[in-house]
């Protein structure tokens, strides 16, 4: 019955974060139409609010001791917050070797080449929590990243001449691949393998990524902008609430990642990917490339063949006939 209920609750939270991802990504596109506002200070400005709300539902659990029990998980052990710090430097990393990918790869190479992050979070789970995936959910999440591939895939005529700078770019984007895999998959063990509750861990994953994030703006070209113009400049209604969805996608995506996995949340996004691609379609006059039907079909059917409880037999596998009675 226990087993049920958690499988239950996982079904829960991948559908809630699919439909929240796919608000999140249409709100966002209806805003860049209609607003000029820089996205670097928004994902920071999302962290501070993802910190008020965790400290509102602590102030909702605790109280008037609430201050004491922020100052014991928070300040109290240097040690935790320490822990915390990884997977925001990983992902300053990570942001940079992305920039460094697409200013030397063409637009269709690298959307194809950084989906392999599905398998890198894949091959981390294996390794850092020592999981076992059977060849079944291998193929699923080899399904996955392909058909992931052809639905974001928008051919392209600008070609990058330059060998080198390709090299170098799909490097880059390799190892920001893993990078994003390693990060993921060391969040999940954060929030499943210690004490702190989801509120405490989010506070502190807040506060580092938001540090980061504001060295990024002040020292990326997007620093000039905010310095003529300031950090809030271009901020209507419609941005902070992209500012708030963004933040609430943080929280549900963490507490994706606790009840089930990073896997499960992968498979989640790709959901979200299909379902705000076709609601753009009339909304938006968005056209999609010929590709995405066959990229959906290969995402539903991977998420349909992972969640199989029971093995598949391929048609090249010989089925045993059992043993004539003498």
């Amino acid at each position: 019955m226990s087993a049920g209920k958690n499988e239950y609750k996982k079904i829960v939270v991948a559908a809630i974060l699919t439909l929240q991802v796919t608000c999140m990504v249409l709100t966002l596109r209806y805003s860049k139409t209609t607003t000029k506002y820089l996205s670097s200070t928004a994902v920071v400005n999302a962290e501070v609010v993802k910190m008020f709300i965790c400290v509102f539902v602590l102030s909702y659990q605790h109280g008037t001791s609430v201050i004491s029990h922020l100052n014991d998980e928070l300040f109290s052990k240097p040690r935790d917050m320490l822990l915390c710090a990884t997977p925001a430097l990983l992902y300053l990393i990570q942001n940079n070797l992305l920039f460094y990918a697409i200013e030397r790869l063409d637009a269709a190479v690298y959307q194809v080449t950084y989906q392999l992050k599905i398998l890198a979070t894949a091959l981390c789970t294996v390794l850092m929590l020592d999981r076992y995936i059977s060849k079944q959910k291998w193929i699923a999440l080899f399904v996955l990243t392909i058909g992931v591939s052809l639905a974001q895939f928008q051919p392209t005529t600008n070609t990058i001449h330059d060998s080198n700078a390709a090299s170098m770019g799909v490097i880059a984007l390799l190892i920001a691949c893993f990078t994003s895999g390693f990060a993921g998959v060391y969040t999940e063990k954060l929030l499943k393998q210690t004490t702190a509750s989801l509120w405490i861990r989010n506070i502190q994953l807040a506060i580092w990524s938001a540090v980061v994030g504001i060295i990024g703006v002040y020292y990326s070209s997007d620093g000039v902008e905010v310095r003529e113009h300031g950090f809030f400049n271009g901020y209507t209604r419609l941005v902070w609430f992209v500012v708030l969805l963004q933040a609430s996608s943080g929280i549900i995506v963490a507490l994706t990642i606790k009840i089930a996995d990073n896997i499960v949340k992968n498979f989640s996004v790709a959901m979200s990917l299909l379902l705000s691609t076709l609601i753009s379609i009339p909304l938006f006059d968005f056209k999609p490339s010929p590709y995405f039907i066959f990229g959906a079909s290969m995402v539903l059917f991977s998420v349909w063949l992972y969640s199989l409880q029971h093995t598949l037999k391929m048609p090249w596998q010989k089925v045993e006939e059992p043993e004539a009675m003498c």
